[in-house]
């Protein structure tokens, strides 16, 4: 299967910025083909400037969050019908920052990738252990239970990529060994096997401190069929750097 590269932006880059990195994503995007498919995900006022500059290009727009609901009252939040109508394909649900700084839950998760995939969206649904659970050796029932429960059911390896971030490495520099990477990786291949028809054909992101000296023995990886990728997706030769490790 074709690797996914996602550059999340997270709260970051003004629109000049934002015009900036996208014109150089571009212009390497012109010159070669990575070997990957390649998605931005900016901050929601950023989403319909980046999408006029990314139009009939082969990137990707994406959002960072949605509502599970299509509209009502619901201050600050935005639907996956409005993402859909932006122009955006994917929505990243489920980050462990949303999960800690929003109080977000497993069953509001699934609730906001259904809505996502009901909308058209390719829903990237995050998973990751913190460092207490790694060091207590929980990873694997952590990760499974987020896969379980998070991962809904109308999930489909069309509409659905399933993110692999633990916690205590996104933004600390700090990354499993490429063993506890496949280890993980290989336990959420089997857990879609076994749930989803179309299970083996999921594509399966690595996220937390990947950056260009560690992405080619990452993505190396059996069953890391991308990245998603944070802090390294804020410069353009990190990124591609990223891009062309595939």
């Amino acid at each position: 299967m074709r690797p996914l590269i996602a550059g999340n932006w997270k709260m970051n880059n003004l629109r000049s910025e934002a015009a900036t990195l996208v014109a150089g994503l571009m212009e390497q995007r012109a010159e070669q083909d990575p070997g990957c498919d390649m998605l931005v995900c900016p901050p929601f006022v950023s989403i319909r400037p980046v999408g006029d500059l990314i139009e009939n290009s082969p990137i990707a727009l994406g959002g960072q969050d949605c509502h599970s609901e299509t509209a009502g009252a619901h201050t600050g939040d935005v639907s996956a019908t409005m993402l859909a109508d932006a122009g955006c394909e994917f929505v990243i649900v489920g980050h462990s920052e949303r999960r800690a700084n929003h109080h977000e839950n497993d069953e509001l998760i699934a609730s906001k990738a259904k809505a996502a995939i009901s909308n058209g969206l390719t829903v990237v649904v995050c998973v990751g252990e913190t460092l207490e659970q790694r060091n207590a050796e929980k990873t694997l029932s952590i990760v499974e239970n987020q896969v379980t429960n998070a991962v809904p059911d109308n999930a489909t390896a069309k509409n659905t990529v399933v993110a692999y971030e633990p916690v205590w490495a996104i933004g600390t520099g700090l990354t499993p060994t490429i063993e506890q990477i496949a280890e993980v990786h290989d336990h959420i291949c089997g857990l879609l096997t076994a749930s989803f028809t179309d299970g083996e054909e999921f594509r399966l992101l690595y996220g937390g401190s990947m950056n260009p000296g560690n992405a080619r023995e990452i993505l190396a990886v059996e069953n890391v069929n991308g990245g998603l990728v944070g802090g390294a997706s804020l410069k353009v030769e990190d990124f591609w750097a990223i891009c062309t490790s595939v």
